[in-house]
């Protein structure tokens, strides 16, 4: 297991909260650049490489994410219910992902942030990738809400259920919802590697795609911003129908 120290834990925590808060601005992506740089560095070159380190992260900060429960997000989108509001937080995901996608490239872009290549991954690329898969995880856990199946249990257990709901593209089994999320359970003792190898080859796709975000000066951040916005909503969409069809 890749672990980073108790403080770039936190730190990645804190601009993750942020991040999905809303706050996608190049203040909080310069701050998780410069962490995750030395989260790397002491991970070492076989754990990044491997895409494991990016992985670990990710489960690792997502018990931090802020998720809403149906009636506190009622309140927020002016009393939205079932289907529309399950349809507007999409719609407001894949803005903030869209955003997180224009900031990257812009940075990238003028270079005012590039750290030396850390096994020739531009680290925009890395942190672009974090955070957009951050907002992206608090939506399948909030769609969970709005159509009825908020996932309970622990909540290494809860962020481990929504972690792989992420990389796999549906929502949590009825199964594990019923268990308590149940994660552990459901998948045997191996449960936290087997999210991690699902969740390592999730991200290598994603980075690729990604990869035109560092083009060229603005189209840079208008091609990162649209791939985001793209497949944050085709995501969204996906959980939707799944969990529609319950």
């Amino acid at each position: 297991m890749v672990r980073n120290g108790v403080g770039d834990e936190g730190a990645v925590g804190d601009a993750v909260e942020r991040i999905t808060a809303g706050h996608a601005d190049a203040s909080t992506l310069g701050r998780l650049t410069k962490v995750l740089g030395g989260s790397a560095r002491a991970a070492g070159a076989g754990a990044v490489a491997s895409g494991r380190w990016l992985a670990e992260t990710m489960i690792d900060v997502a018990p931090r994410i802020p998720v809403r429960d149906r009636a506190t997000l009622e309140l927020h989108h002016e009393g939205l219910t079932g289907a529309a509001l399950g349809d507007e937080l999409v719609k407001v995901a894949a803005r903030t992902s869209a955003g997180v996608g224009a900031a990257a490239g812009a940075l990238a872009s003028a270079e005012e942030l590039a750290p030396p290549a850390w096994l020739a991954l531009p680290l925009e690329l890395v942190v672009e990738t974090l955070a957009v898969a951050a907002i992206e995880m608090k939506l399948v856990a909030e769609l969970h809400e709005v159509y009825g199946e908020p996932i309970t249990g622990s909540p290494s257990d809860r962020a481990l259920a929504v972690v792989k709901a992420w990389a796999e593209r549906r929502g949590v089994t009825p199964a594990a919802i019923a268990k308590g999320a149940g994660v552990a359970d459901t998948l045997g003792r191996g449960a936290r590697n087997e999210v991690v190898r699902i969740v390592r080859r999730r991200l290598i796709r994603r980075m690729g795609r990604n990869l035109s975000t560092l083009a060229p000066l603005f189209i840079g951040a208008f091609a990162g911003a649209e791939v985001n916005r793209r497949a944050t909503r085709g995501l969204g969409d996906a959980i939707s129908r799944d969990l529609r069809a319950r």
